[in-house]
């Protein structure tokens, strides 16, 4: 495998209560468990790691007990920081609450990771080899977008970038999301944000105007489509859906994720696009099927998973897996 994974985007700690349903306005609901983990962009980067690729991340953590408890868990998964706490504050929180039906609702706090300079990431420095992922959520802050836009902007040309819009992605200035796009070499998102770049249509029309009208460099474009797995278009015309796994489902937090990162880890080691697309969707089903937002597989569980042509174990489909 060549290279690094290099991201350059927002880690923060995830507070997880479950709940049977979300609570009604002006009520209050008793968790069944709760649990405090690493979240945000570590999630991915976990996903890319246990698949096999070295990870680095380049953004911003706190000087506080939160960036405290980030930097812990990144070095127990192997991942090296690349850039200097920040002496100005803590980083920031996500109070996820996963309710019965395995969906999961997001309260965020932003911190260190929604402040980025030139000058605080001097020490981020890609080699040839290196993959470059950030996501919206980044670009969505007012202190950390125009850096990023032009640190991104000024990446070699050879440098494989990365993208996913997030939920978030009317929260970026247009202006930002166009100059992101334009230097895109892979972009991948769901339905809902594909939509909201390129206007209303299926799936395929949206595949074909995210490269044509908004992607000019991209290698392609992959848009996860929940149950019906992913949908990927490449630049030279060529496109296919890939379709999911049915699994047991117990959360889905983390499951885009953890698809974004088992595709990227995938290309990086030469697989053809496609196949890094099913490889994806494997690891996304087989993270929905454990608790945590970092519940992504190794790439020996994917195999196993592939190699058995797993759709749940005998008497465990319930539902589609999500990857959205």
């Amino acid at each position: 495998m060549s290279g690094r994974l290099v991201h350059i985007g927002s880690a923060v700690v995830d507070y997880v209560y479950r709940i049977d349903a979300l609570p009604a306005p002006g009520t209050e609901k008793t968790a069944s468990s709760y649990d405090q983990v690493a979240g945000g962009g570590f999630n991915m980067m976990v996903a890319a790691s246990r698949t096999g690729m070295t990870v680095a991340f380049g953004g911003q953590l706190g000087s506080g007990p939160n960036g405290d408890f980030l930097r812990s868990a990144f070095a127990a998964d192997g991942i090296e920081t690349l850039t200097p706490p920040s002496p100005a504050m803590d980083s920031g929180n996500c109070v996820a609450m996963i309710s019965s039906d395995a969906e999961r609702t997001f309260v965020s706090w932003p911190g260190a990771e929604s402040i980025l300079s030139l000058d605080m990431m001097a020490p981020v420095v890609v080699s040839p080899g290196d993959w470059v992922f950030t996501s919206g959520y980044t670009l969505s802050y007012p202190g950390s977008r125009e850096a990023l836009t032009e640190w991104i902007e000024a990446l070699p040309a050879q440098t494989p970038f990365v993208f996913d819009p997030t939920p978030v992605i009317s929260h970026i200035p247009c202006p930002i999301l166009s100059r992101v796009l334009a230097r895109t070499t892979w972009l991948s998102c769901n339905a809902t944000e594909a939509a909201e770049i390129a206007g209303p249509g299926d799936i395929e029309a949206l595949a074909e105007r995210l490269l044509a009208d908004h992607c000019p460099k991209a290698d392609g474009v992959i848009i996860r489509s929940a149950a019906k797995g992913c949908h990927v278009r490449l630049a030279d015309g060529s496109a296919q859906t890939i379709p999911g796994f049915k699994v047991a489902v117990v959360d889905t937090n983390g499951a885009g994720d953890t698809h974004i990162g088992a595709f990227v880890s995938a290309l990086s080691r030469g697989v053809p696009p496609f196949e890094a697309a099913r490889y994806a969707n494997a690891a996304a089903a087989i993270s929905v099927t454990r608790h945590g937002g970092s519940s992504a597989p190794t790439n020996a569980e994917i195999q196993t998973f592939l190699g058995e042509g797993v759709a749940g174990a005998p008497g465990q489909v319930q539902k589609a897996h999500q990857t959205a």
